[in-house]
C-alpha cells in the first residue's frame, strides 16, 4: 500500500497533531542519537511541544554544544558581515510576514463578527461556510466528549456495585439496592408500633390515697 504525500501544513485536528508530534519527536531524537554514534558527531537537540515541554537531546554536554554554537555564530559574523543584497532579503522577508501578519489579524477578525462592512457577497458566504464547519467539528467533538464521560461513569457505577455486593458478603448484609430492602425497612416500624400498642396500661383517676388502697 501506498501512503500518500504528507502536506506540509498545520494539522487542525488537535488529537492526530498531538500523535503525530509524538512520532516525529522520537524519530528526530532517535536519528540525532544515531548521527551522534554512527558519526563521532557532537550532536545537540532542542524540542519544544506545542504546550511548552522541552525535549532535548545532547551527545556530550547540552551546555558546552551551546556555548560553542555560540561563539561560532559570533566569529562567522564578525568575519563575514551581511551583504547589502542579504540585507534587502531580510527586509523583503520581514515586510512579506508584516503583511501575512496583518491578512491573519483582519480573517480573525472577521471571524468574530467585527470589519464586515467591506466584505462582499461571496466572502460573506465563504466566511458563513466556514463558521458552519466549525460549528459541525465543535459539536462532533462535544458529543465524543459526552459519550466518554457517560462511559467513565458507567464503569464507575459497576465497580461502586461490586464493591458494595463484596462488602455486603463479607458482613453479611442485605445487598443494596435489593427489591426485599425496602420492604423490609417499612415493615420493621410497623412491627414495633403493634407491639408498643398491645401494652395494657392501668389509668386511674381518684385521691392518692384511694390509689394506694385499691394497690
Amino acid at each position: 500500500m501506498v501512503r500518500g504525500k504528507t502536506q506540509m501544513r498545520r494539522i487542525e485536528n488537535a488529537t492526530s497533531r498531538q500523535v503525530t508530534f509524538s512520532k516525529r519527536r522520537n524519530g528526530l531524537l532517535k536519528k540525532a542519537f544515531e548521527l551522534s554514534v554512527l558519526c563521532d558527531a557532537e550532536v545537540a537537540l532542542i524540542i519544544f511541544s506545542p504546550r511548552g515541554k522541552l525535549h532535548e537531546f545532547a551527545s556530550s554536554s547540552m551546555n558546552e554544544t551551546i556555548q560553542r554554537y555560540q561563539k561560532h555564530t559570533k566569529d562567522s559574523q564578525a568575519n563575514n558581515p551581511p551583504s547589502e543584497h542579504t540585507m534587502q532579503h531580510l527586509k523583503h522577508e520581514a515586510a512579506t510576514m508584516m503583511k501575512k501578519i496583518e491578512q491573519l489579524e483582519t480573517a480573525k477578525r472577521k471571524l468574530l463578527g467585527e470589519g464586515l462592512g467591506s466584505c462582499t457577497i461571496e466572502e460573506l458566504q465563504q466566511l458563513e461556510q466556514q463558521l458552519e464547519r466549525s460549528v459541525t467539528t465543535i459539536r462532533a467533538r462535544k458529543m465524543q466528549v459526552y459519550k466518554q464521560q457517560i462511559e467513565r461513569l458507567k464503569e464507575k457505577e459497576k465497580a461502586l456495585c461490586a464493591e458494595n455486593a463484596m462488602l455486603c458478603d463479607k458482613f453479611g448484609l442485605q445487598k443494596w439496592g435489593g427489591a426485599g430492602s425496602n420492604e423490609e425497612r417499612a415493615v420493621a416500624p410497623s412491627a414495633e408500633i403493634s407491639e408498643v400498642s398491645d401494652v395494657e396500661t392501668e389509668l386511674f383517676i381518684g385521691l392518692p390515697e384511694t390509689r394506694h388502697k385499691r394497690h
